[in-house]
């Protein structure tokens, strides 16, 4: 974790209204600047009717958490990707994905993951620590300043998993609603299937969207492509998901890892139909072309492939979509850009 210093995307309103008094400010100050900062989603540099001795001084008060080492722009400069380290050094990836008119960003949530996916980059490279909710938060405001689109949506898809870190998640969540103004419905959570941290979010007063990492319809491949599935097996996971979607009234969405000759045979399309009929407010099946990472040697289906698994859960009414992969010419699968980029940065000037 940091070291308890207050940080800009960290402090309560309460710490920056005290902060300004103390520079000798008048009241309205604080105002202006947490109207740029979180209304306007303005760099603090660029907050031109605050005096810039004040500014300065907020800035080495308030320092930034995360220092940039490695940005990447693909797909005609629509995603782009940014490497970050954090203090002790470790380092995480935040994913900004643009379209005409709105803009998505992609958040870690750890520092490295411990859930071990034998598929994921991230997972082949272990866990190093939690993110505060102050690092979180501020991977999305730094993409918002990338952005010419207004930030509108935010899933938690990124390294780590954010059900193993929600006593930061949750009040990242809180501030991602409040301060920011993202809707709860635009907030996507995602998790492998941590059962009390799904019992945990479906107590938690904000109906964000549960997105679940299934990757297979039984419980012996799932073991062998997400370890923790020998804790919580499938139907644990669904029985949780179940008591989401009945507090929440939210439609939970299934990740799906489709990966060659693994789990996209027509019979496990059946089975995975079969496992989600009936669900309540009807399954939805996000089926994803398998990102390459070097650890695992498995490839994605072909398109037609893929087609066929989803037209055989479309017709046992299942809604199925595929995802276009962005950012692969970036390395943008959560993991492959720090697996691939060993930058050490000096954090002492961490405060722009």
């Amino acid at each position: 974790m940091t070291s308890g210093r207050m940080s800009r995307y960290g402090a309560p309103r309460r710490e920056l209204d005290a902060i300004v008094e103390s520079l000798g400010e008048p009241r309205y100050r604080a105002a202006q600047i947490h109207e740029g900062l979180w209304g306007l989603r303005r760099p603090l540099d660029d907050l031109t009717n605050v005096p810039k001795r004040v500014r300065e001084q907020l800035a080495e008060r308030l320092p930034l958490d995360l220092v940039p080492v490695l940005e990447r722009r693909g797909d005609h400069d629509l995603t782009t990707k940014w490497l970050w380290q954090v203090a002790g050094g470790d380092q995480v990836e935040t994913v900004l994905m643009r379209t005409a008119d709105r803009a998505t960003v992609c958040v870690s949530s750890q520092a490295g993951c411990a859930m071990a996916c034998t598929f994921c980059a991230t997972g082949q490279a272990g866990f190093e620590r939690h993110l505060t909710a102050a690092e979180i938060v501020e991977q999305v405001v730094r993409a918002q300043h990338a952005s010419p689109q207004r930030v509108g949506n935010v899933v938690f898809m990124g390294m780590g998993e954010p059900l193993a870190n929600l006593d930061e998640v949750e009040p990242a969540l809180e501030r991602l609603h409040t301060d920011l103004g993202l809707s709860a419905r635009h907030l996507t959570v995602s998790t492998v299937g941590i059962v009390p941290g799904i019992e945990r979010l479906t107590r938690f007063p904000l109906p964000v969207t549960l997105a679940i990492s299934l990757h297979a319809p039984d419980d012996a491949l799932r073991d062998s492509l997400v370890p923790l599935n020998r804790r919580y097996p499938i139907a644990d996971v669904l029985d949780a998901a179940r008591g989401y979607v009945e507090a929440k009234g939210r439609r939970v969405t299934f990740e799906y890892a489709c990966i060659s000759g693994v789990n996209d045979h027509p019979h496990q399309a059946d089975a995975l139909a079969g496992r989600l009929a009936g669900f309540p407010g009807g399954a939805h099946v996000n089926l994803i072309p398998l990102n390459p990472t070097a650890g695992y040697r498995g490839d994605a289906p072909g398109a037609g492939r893929i087609a066929t698994f989803a037209d055989r859960l479309t017709a046992r009414g299942i809604t199925a979509t595929v995802r276009r992969n962005r950012g692969t010419d970036i390395d943008a699968a959560c993991g492959q850009l720090r697996t691939r980029t060993a930058v050490p940065v000096d954090l002492r000037d961490s405060s722009p």
